[in-house]
């Protein structure tokens, strides 16, 4: 399946043991030359929690499993339709740290509630100390001190979706560094659990192109909490004003947000496509 290009393999991990699959094993199965091939592979579980429907794992290319993965939520609803495994409409699916709300519509699209933006350090995580930094309107930026040439700004605004995000601004997303810089920024040492980082171009105040360099997968298509992260990082910035188009590479989302409300950070709208390409069967 795939979400905007963002591409997965989807597991029906409800009438099938899938517990005991190895790292190594997820590895293959991602590996677009000697597996199937995959940014990430999504496994549908029995719920954990009485508020939930569905539990929802996800494992990067390199086989490691991560909080959270947006445009693969989206594929998640239409596998669990698809499959005949619930027809409720909107569905409540448990992930690492939180419940997500997924609701389908007519036309194809899926929407998702993605849940509040996290910008506590300790939660996120992120770790400051050293690094100067500067504020801009609502949002605190972070230099990162780079091995890489720099050809623009380091600046990053720092925040989690469930998963840990670093976005800077650029003044051209087609030449700006993803490849070169992304994989030393996956890895700084600020970001313990390593870090997605974004690459926004503002085209106007409800309009942005992004890429997105993924912790353990490289640059993808799309990323959903990348966009997500990308929006609040930008409207924070006062760049941008919800709702927000995202032209990425793989297709368009649509971002709503509302900021903070009283000290309460609300709740992230994401809404864009998911497709089913292929179905089959592979033995581990």
């Amino acid at each position: 399946m795939h979400g905007a290009g963002n591409d997965f393999i989807v597991l029906n991990g409800i009438d099938q043991d899938l517990s005991d699959i190895t790292r190594e094993q997820w590895q293959t199965l991602a590996h677009r030359q000697f597996g199937i091939g995959s940014d990430q592979i999504l496994l549908v579980e029995k719920a954990t929690r009485s508020d939930a429907d569905f539990r929802y794992r996800i494992f990067n290319a390199d086989g490691g499993e991560v909080e959270q993965c947006g445009n693969g939520s989206r594929c998640f609803v239409r596998f669990v339709q698809e499959q005949g495994l619930s027809n409720k409409n909107p569905l409540r699916v448990e992930v690492a740290h939180t419940i997500l709300t997924l609701k389908s519509h007519a036309d194809g699209q899926v929407e998702v509630d993605m849940g509040a933006p996290i910008f506590e350090h300790s939660l996120i995580p992120f770790n400051a100390a050293g690094l100067a930094s500067i504020q801009e309107f609502q949002e605190t930026l972070y230099a990162l001190p780079l091995n890489q040439p720099a050809t623009h700004d380091s600046l990053v605004g720092v925040l989690s979706m469930g998963n840990p995000h670093a976005v800077q601004v650029v003044l051209d997303v087609d030449s700006a560094p993803v490849l070169e810089e992304g994989s030393e920024i996956e890895s700084f040492a600020a970001f313990p659990r390593k870090v997605n980082v974004g690459y926004l171009q503002a085209l106007n105040r409800h309009e942005i192109k992004l890429r997105v360099f993924e912790r353990g997968a490289g640059e993808t298509l799309a990323c959903g909490t990348g966009v997500c992260a990308a929006v609040v990082s930008g409207i924070r910035r006062g760049l941008l004003d919800s709702p927000v188009k995202v032209h990425t590479r793989g297709g368009d989302l649509q971002i709503t947000w509302a900021g903070v409300m009283d000290g309460v950070a609300q709740p992230v709208i994401m809404t864009g496509p998911a497709v089913t390409v292929f179905e089959g069967e592979t033995t581990v």
